[in-house]
């Protein structure tokens, strides 16, 4: 149970340390581009390009995604977080895409962060499994993304 290979007894795992070492290279990119259009055009290509190296089940989910959230969010900025898909209003992310690649999962994610605007009374959901994207999964995803940032 001691052993250096087991990572519930030292805190986080791989998945997770390699998440972290993603963001800081994130934000160190970030900050040594110029302009804060040069940022958003080269922050959007970044988010395509993590998309394209998925494997493929994860890759057709994020890139339907991707496509819902800019068509139907276009005040939400996409960028990468922690080397996941994200969507940031005033640079502050709203809602990210999690392929069940990322951390060894069985389904994909779409979570939403406390600034999406999906309150409902005392207790609402904030992230989705996606195993595949169907007219249903898109029509439901088009609608928590307008609510999302309304």
């Amino acid at each position: 149970m001691s052993s250096a290979d087991d990572s519930t007894s030292k805190g986080f795992t791989a998945e997770e340390r390699a998440a972290m070492k993603e963001h800081a290279q994130e934000l160190r990119k970030e900050a040594r581009r110029a302009s804060r259009a040069d940022k958003a055009e080269a922050a959007a290509r970044d988010v395509v390009a993590k998309i394209a190296e998925m494997p493929e089940a994860d890759r057709i989910i994020a890139e339907r995604v991707h496509a819902l959230v800019t068509a139907n969010a276009p005040d939400l900025a996409p960028k990468l977080w922690y080397g996941m898909p994200a969507y940031a209003l005033d640079g502050k992310v709203v809602c990210f895409f999690q392929g069940a690649d990322k951390f060894k999962a069985r389904y994909a994610t779409l979570g939403f962060n406390d600034g999406a605007k999906l309150d409902e009374g005392a207790m609402w959901a904030t992230a989705f499994a996606l195993t595949e994207v169907t007219p249903e999964v898109e029509a439901r995803i088009t609608e928590l993304v307008r609510r999302a940032v309304d």
